[in-house]
């Protein structure tokens, strides 16, 4: 008999912690021009004015990684994945605010 086996991968981030540009490329394991494009669409808010001063919370972490997903499997461009990670957002408040 033959056993299914998943293994699982990840990175498990402090949700108090801010990371910078280089950090989250390296954590996502994409180019800095792919954040520039990110932020530019609206899909992540960085705190600070510049890139190299551009400080992103462990949500916007989830975001990034959330839309490469989004853009590797289903092929969905930029405007498509903030759509659709806004309306997800807004699904699981609803699911938060619903009586049990």
């Amino acid at each position: 008999m033959v056993k299914d086996e998943t293994y699982l991968t990840g990175i498990i981030l402090d949700e108090d912690l801010e990371y910078g540009l280089r950090e989250i490329c390296r954590l996502c394991n994409i180019p800095a021009e792919t954040v520039c494009d990110m932020v530019d669409e609206g899909l992540v808010d960085p705190r600070g004015r510049e890139p190299m001063q551009w400080r992103f919370t462990a949500v916007e972490i989830r975001r990034i990684q959330v839309t490469i997903r989004l853009q590797r499997d289903l092929r969905v461009n930029l405007p498509g994945c903030a759509l659709i990670l806004d309306l997800m957002e807004e699904l699981d408040e609803l699911r938060r605010q619903r009586p049990r």
